[in-house]
């Protein structure tokens, strides 16, 4: 059984660099777009972009749901994720276990991932064998086939890939413990793959709720990145996605967070931690919701303050002290709802965790009392354009950008004017951002300590 994917929203995930590479998006050097994106909007409200790359005759075909495990039904954690294994369980026309299969024989690659916002599937293959894909991506988005045959051995494998990701791994846990102290009342709470309690009682009938409820034309995005313009990929989508009605699929309601009055802190000891670490979570604007702060300035905060060899706290704490082995910091805001900033580091050997967070608070009064330099937020920005043009020149990358983008509410002409967006960022903005982010009763601390054997 293949392990498919699943994008967990957290410290680790590539979310912050995948918004960085939008600087990609726009050379400096140049007066236009790096990649001019294409698109339309099929009759039954499917959502159509075209990212042309003429290099080399090679696609990569994605559908983006709008429904991730914020959007699953009280007591049943973990069915989006579930949903997206059985998704490659068959139809009419394609036994179970035989749609990888096919994409493999076709040489090509194929997987899904589920995140809190979204749930994807992708295939990369040759140009000419694009219409083969799309046709089977529309038909497992209309006639998906389940039994117990199939789902019942499949919860199985959902229960063993949380047994050996997360049940095994104390960081994964105390991960997971440090997502549900953050959130009071929003399912951003809940882990992605789903509590293990509530995964044992998932049912056919509720995947087959979930597929009937959320997935449709109307909820969908397409997106085909590579060897094609709109104009050769219009009559694709007609022939092949144009036909499925709409499932007159409403919008997303979610509850919102209450107001957050205080400060929490975490402590988890494992005999499996060798090392001990520290973390800390604020709750963030997210790009979708820039009313409720400045995403573009956190970001550059972001890079500031932890970002790399320059930053702040790793000059501070790495080099110049030195008490850790590591510090660093990311901001997660591709969300619909609310953005996250991280904190991490780990003290060296001979360090308490004390005095590393000692000295973290430390660097954190100093920039909020002092502010940010201009000197800081230039170089910031560069660095940024740096690790963007690594970006370019990957397909999967470019229409993940979009694809996050697109799915957390944002729309194409605002991916296409980040980059402008972060070049009129401005100290005083990063500044003003430091202090709307960095508050404590907007805070989770978290320390995970080795255990006694």
């Amino acid at each position: 059984m293949r392990a498919r994917k699943i994008l967990m929203v957290g410290p680790a995930d590539l979310i912050s660099a995948f918004a960085a590479a939008m600087l990609a998006l726009l050379s400096p050097a140049t007066a236009r777009p790096w990649v001019q994106p294409e698109s339309f909007t099929l009759g039954n409200g499917m959502q159509v972009i075209v990212l042309p790359d003429h290099r080399a005759p090679v696609v990569t075909h994605m559908v983006w749901y709008r429904v991730g495990s914020a959007d699953e039904p009280p007591g049943k954690s973990g069915i989006a994720h579930f949903l997206e294994h059985l998704m490659f369980k068959g139809t009419k026309k394609i036994p179970p276990g035989e749609y990888s299969k096919i994409v493999a024989r076709l040489g090509g690659q194929d997987n899904a991932f589920t995140s809190y916002d979204f749930t994807a599937y992708f295939q990369r293959v040759a140009l000419e064998k694009l219409p083969r894909v799309m046709e089977m991506e529309a038909d497992r988005m209309l006639n998906l086939q389940l039994s117990d045959a199939v789902v019942l051995p499949e919860r199985d494998v959902i229960l063993e890939e949380r047994n050996s990701r997360t049940d095994n791994n104390p960081a994964a846990l105390f991960a997971e413990q440090m997502e549900a102290a953050l959130f009071l009342s929003h399912p951003y709470g809940r882990p992605v793959i789903g509590w293990r309690h509530e995964i044992e009682t998932l049912s056919t009938q509720d995947a087959l709720d979930h597929y009937r409820r959320h997935y449709g034309p109307d909820n969908a995005i397409l997106i085909v990145a590579g060897d094609m313009d709109a104009a050769a990929l219009k009559p694709l989508a007609e022939k092949y996605y144009g036909g499925i009605a709409p499932r007159g699929i409403p919008a997303r309601m979610r509850p919102m967070e209450p107001p957050h009055r205080a400060a929490r802190r975490l402590e988890m000891t494992d005999v499996q931690i060798a090392e001990p670490s520290w973390q800390r979570s604020y709750l963030a604007p997210g790009h979708n919701r820039r009313a409720d702060g400045d995403p573009d300035a956190a970001m550059v905060l972001s890079e500031i303050l932890g970002g790399g060899a320059n930053s702040r706290l790793y000059r501070s704490l790495v080099i110049e002290k030195p008490i850790a082995t590591s510090a660093a910091t990311a901001y997660q805001g591709t969300v619909l709802d609310y953005g996250q900033f991280y904190i991490q580091a780990a003290p060296r050997t001979g360090q308490t965790v004390g005095v590393l967070e000692q000295e973290i608070e430390t660097v954190l009064a100093q920039l909020l009392k002092d502010g940010v330099t201009a000197e800081e937020v230039d170089r910031a920005k560069r660095q940024m354009i740096a690790s963007a043009v690594y970006a370019q020149d990957s397909q999967q990358t470019m229409a993940q950008i979009f694809g996050e983008a697109l799915a957390t509410g944002r729309g194409v002409e605002d991916i296409v004017a980040w980059p402008d967006r972060i070049q009129s960022v401005t100290p005083e903005r990063v500044n003003a951002a430091a202090k709307f982010i960095l508050r404590p009763e907007n805070s989770v601390t978290g320390i995970l300590l080795p255990g006694k054997k």
